[in-house]
């Protein structure tokens, strides 16, 4: 197929969905497709007429992936000045080369991508892309809206509230959540911006640092245990892997830091547990309208309790990820799980 893998864009993810497209991109093409790697907000000015007339010239047989990845983050230092410059989202050539593709292999994250707002602009040109629609991915992109949808649909979750910028701020002793609690930006994503606050203090602060990030930001209950992630794909949730940090929770530098982090894979829980966190993974799944494929995350308290936190639309896919690894346990290696959820987007 001739695929177009979407990456980079403008949120605090860049550099993330860059190395998860790199991958995708290396993937796919180890499966023989034409898959070809582009910046959503950079584009690719070296595209000419001449390609556009020709597909071979758009999908060469023979592609060098990291020379692309390197354009990307050539970009890197321009982006906030661009943004400040710039009115249109997307980058030059992008939506020519988009649909001029079979389908179009989101690995965007984070605001601006995985968002809605990219799919509901593919929905209307009639281009086919991996994930879900925009809808459900701008539903689960709000954690303040997340949460309330578990709340309504059974999905156990915990008790928390949205603020936003100039409310009143209640302390944690009035907002009926206390202390510790975990504060974040409500539609950000990789734990950026992300405190726990164990006193008044710590709370007046990590409410400077979200609000740094969005306008509004949710205020939960801080839930101490184990923490999981589920996949979900077509509707059928894939083996719990555990994530145990060495250190602190799971933030931005534990998720990508090499050794930071233990992940288990199936994770060490009886088959009721294993099928109880399956279950609320798959019911969080349809509660937020999502399709094709999303991973839920989880705590278990000391007393097994759980509380779905979030769903994430578009996963980090890079071999180490997490639902690269629950893939591997079914026997499906990374390029095969990338042509498995074009398969299962494309139905």
């Amino acid at each position: 197929m001739k695929i177009v893998v979407l990456a980079g864009g403008i949120s605090t993810e860049r550099d993330v969905s860059i190395v998860s497209g790199t991958m995708i991109c290396k993937g796919l093409r180890e499966k023989g497709h034409q898959a070809v790697l582009l910046d959503v907000y950079c584009g690719d000015e070296r595209i000419t007429e001449e390609d556009f007339a020709n597909e071979e010239r758009l999908f060469p047989k023979e592609y060098d992936v990291e020379a692309a990845a390197a354009y990307m983050r050539s970009f890197n230092e321009q982006i906030a000045q661009l943004k400040k410059t710039r009115k249109q989202f997307f980058g030059a050539n992008v939506l020519r080369l988009c649909e001029a593709a079979e389908v179009v292999f989101m690995g965007l994250h984070g605001e601006d991508g995985e968002g809605g707002k990219v799919q509901a602009v593919f929905d209307l040109m009639g281009i086919r892309y991996t994930g879900s629609g925009a809808l459900g991915s701008a539903v689960a992109m709000d954690k303040g809206l997340s949460r309330r949808l578990f709340a309504a649909q059974g999905v156990p979750t915990a008790k928390g509230m949205t603020v936003k910028r100039g409310e009143q701020r209640l302390t944690p002793s009035e907002n009926g959540i206390g202390l510790p609690c975990v504060v974040k930006p409500c539609c950000g994503g990789s734990s950026v911006g992300v405190e726990i606050a164990r006193t008044e203090e710590e709370y007046t602060h990590a409410l400077d640092v979200a609000f740094g990030y969005e306008e509004e930001v949710v205020v939960e209950q801080y839930i101490a245990g184990r923490e999981f992630s589920v996949g979900v794909v077509d509707g059928e949730a894939y083996p719990v892997i555990e994530i145990a940090p060495l250190e602190g929770f799971y933030d931005y530098t534990n998720k990508y830091k090499a050794g930071a982090t233990i992940e288990t894979c199936p994770a060490s829980l009886d088959e009721a547990k294993t099928k109880e966190m399956q279950r609320y993974a798959e019911m969080a799944f349809r509660a937020l309208k999502l399709e094709c494929y999303a991973r839920m995350d989880f705590m278990m308290d000391r007393d097994e309790n759980l509380y779905c936190l979030e769903a994430n639309t578009l996963p980090g896919m890079t071999p180490t990820s997490l639902l690269p690894q629950e893939a591997r346990v079914l026997g499906m290696d990374f390029a095969q799980l990338c042509e498995h959820l074009i398969e299962v987007s494309v139905r």
